[in-house]
């Protein structure tokens, strides 16, 4: 097939601005990790990366509410029924007060023993529980943070997201510099720079929304039943896929911990930092092409929707292509980055080459899941969400064991993503030859 240039313009336009502000949405951890790791050492940086999951969830489902109903704005506007994609909007900014409600209370009443879950213990659980009770009761800023973007983006914004998520990245430098590094709050000075991060980003797409006249809340009454479960039923996809590299982060911390111990949870914290950023400018080829693909999915254009898939899984190969060289490049630098030892530093340049093997797969399953979602294929998409963290946690039951312990930890990770990876590509040609044959 054929891409006219006009489709390489518009999904450029689209996709530039959405990476850069899912890269600085996982860079936020990072700048908490650096700060922290440079300030407090080995157990500062595990603490935070063993509650990192919980800090995940509370931005995955912000993001995947705010998907869920984005995606339906998208094909209800390309369809010409604005009253209906209106009520998307509304549904969205309702679920997002719900949920951050929900999580706020839950947090709080029973973070010690998702904490144990996880694998924080004696100072390290110390530590780890002083930042998330902080990050609990900015809930409402995170979730409305990540929430209102793709609505920004589905609008035409792609370029103000982008801004808001920029203020918001730099907001949470300065925030982290002053309150771990001058004013020595530890922990608790880090969470409250992350979350006063998500406020300007929440601040400023609250503005944009209203400045356009899209910041709904009215809904009839009748209705908002069947169009929450609309939303629900589309959220869960996008929520799967920014959750899962925090599900199989809790898997690989939950086996390390046994196995290699404080050390290998702390190499990982660095490895994985670093991997998420590239898994996160993948998700935003992924998620930048959603209002294209969700566009003429609506409309019917199903020659250009293949024209810009086909656009994101080239880009996408080429993008972890080069952050597989960067990193590889700089391996033996990415420890002393965030403060840790030199033994964790050692481990972390020797472990890395193993991780990037699985780097292009991972390029092929976001692109493939994030397409599926954006088409109204949940069931597949979810398939594709779970099946990662069901097959690492096959392999890591049986292959440590009988070959090698932790080095067999690491390795059952790339084995996954390269199955799950297989099992898309399949369920992508499969589809196509259904669809559009």
């Amino acid at each position: 097939m054929k891409i006219q240039p006009h489709d390489t313009k518009t999904f450029f336009r689209y996709v530039l601005p959405a990476i850069l502000s899912f890269s600085l949405s996982g860079v936020y951890s990072i700048v908490d990790g650096y700060f922290i790791g440079n300030r407090l050492g080995d157990i500062g940086l595990s603490a935070v990366t063993i509650v990192y999951p919980i800090v995940a969830l509370i931005q995955a489902i912000g993001s995947g509410l705010g998907m869920g109903g984005a995606i339906y704005f998208s094909i209800y506007k390309a369809k010409g029924d604005d009253s209906g994609a209106r009520l998307f909007i509304a549904i969205s900014n309702w679920l997002m007060l719900v949920f951050s409600v929900i999580l706020t209370a839950m947090i709080l009443c029973w973070n010690s023993p998702a904490l144990r879950l996880l694998g924080a213990d004696r100072e390290m659980f110390i530590r780890a529980k002083e930042y998330i009770v902080v990050i609990s009761l900015g809930t409402i800023f995170q979730i409305f943070g990540t929430g209102l973007v793709p609505f920004i983006r589905n609008l035409g914004g792609s370029a103000y997201a982008m801004f808001s998520m920029i203020a918001g990245f730099i907001t949470n430098i300065v925030a982290d510099y002053l309150l771990v590094w001058v004013w020595e709050q530890g922990m608790a000075g880090a969470a409250i720079a992350t979350v006063v991060g998500q406020g300007m980003t929440m601040l400023l797409a609250l503005i944009y929304l209203f400045v356009k006249r899209h910041f709904v809340l009215r809904i009839p009454l009748n209705q908002i039943a069947s169009t929450a479960v609309l939303v629900l039923k589309v959220a869960a996809a996008p929520f799967g896929l920014a959750m899962f590299p925090n599900i199989s982060l809790m898997i690989i911390n939950r086996f390390s911990a046994s196995y290699g111990g404080e050390a290998a949870i702390a190499v990982y914290a660095c490895i994985a930092y670093m991997i998420s950023v590239i898994s996160l400018v993948l998700q935003g080829v992924g998620d930048g092409s959603q209002p294209l693909i969700s566009k003429y999915y609506g409309a019917g254009s199903f020659r250009q929707l293949r024209s810009i898939r086909s656009l994101a899984y080239g880009f996408s190969l080429l993008l972890s292509a080069a952050g597989c060289t960067i990193m590889y490049m700089w391996r033996d630098k990415i420890g002393v980055l965030f403060g840790a030892s030199l033994e964790v530093n050692m481990e972390v340049a020797k472990i890395i080459p193993i991780f990037l093997v699985s780097v292009p797969f991972v390029a092929i399953a976001r692109i493939t899941i994030s397409s599926f979602y954006a088409s109204k294929k949940t069931a597949l998409a979810y398939f594709l969400i779970f099946i990662e963290p069901v097959l690492m946690l096959i392999f890591m039951l049986f292959l440590p064991p009988l070959f090698g312990g932790q080095i067999m930890i690491w390795w059952s990770t790339v084995f996954a993503r390269i199955l799950s990876a297989s099992l898309a590509w399949i369920m992508k040609v499969y589809v196509d030859k259904r669809e559009f044959s």
